[in-house]
């Protein structure tokens, strides 16, 4: 079934995200292949995971200033106008046929421990090829200064 093009420029927001050391750190380690809690293991940092990224003794004498998000963890305060899009009962998709098709990041501004996000977005493309439905949003996150912190735009693959 295709997708109702009605629905194209729909827009979903704001949502707010503050960004915490803790979770910058969890993040961090986890993607460096580690445990994500201290407390759970003790194991600590991967031993290739640049201590910017997880140290605030380190990241402090950086030229940041502080611990610094990794790029990707803006799929955790940039993803919500797109969960939203894929969940929002008009646009009718079923979310058993959905997959993640692509995602592409451009990234303007460094993230901190203190930053507070602010994401919208806005369906961008609703298109079909064969028996497979596109759905794409676009979002924007900007920081508590109104600098725009990252663009992301989100594709799901809805199979017919």
């Amino acid at each position: 079934m295709a997708l109702d093009p009605r629905f194209l420029g729909r827009e979903y927001g704001p949502f707010t995200y503050e960004v915490g050391v803790e979770k910058l750190r969890e993040f961090a380690y986890a993607v460096g292949g580690s445990v994500p809690s201290m407390g759970f293991s003790g194991v600590g940092p991967p031993k290739e995971l640049h201590p910017w990224l997880h140290d605030k003794d380190a990241a402090a004498l950086s030229p940041y200033g502080a611990v610094v998000a990794l790029p990707n963890f803006a799929v955790v305060y940039a993803i919500t106008p797109f969960s939203k899009a894929c969940t929002d009962p008009e646009l009718k998709v079923d979310l058993l046929r959905l997959v993640h098709g692509e995602q592409e990041f451009e990234f303007f501004e460094v993230v901190r421990p203190g930053d507070v996000l602010t994401t919208r977005g806005k369906i961008t493309d609703l298109s079909s090829k064969k028996s497979l439905d596109f759905l794409t949003v676009t979002t924007e996150s900007h920081n508590q200064q109104g600098r725009l912190v990252v663009r992301a735009k989100w594709t799901a693959i809805i199979r017919g």
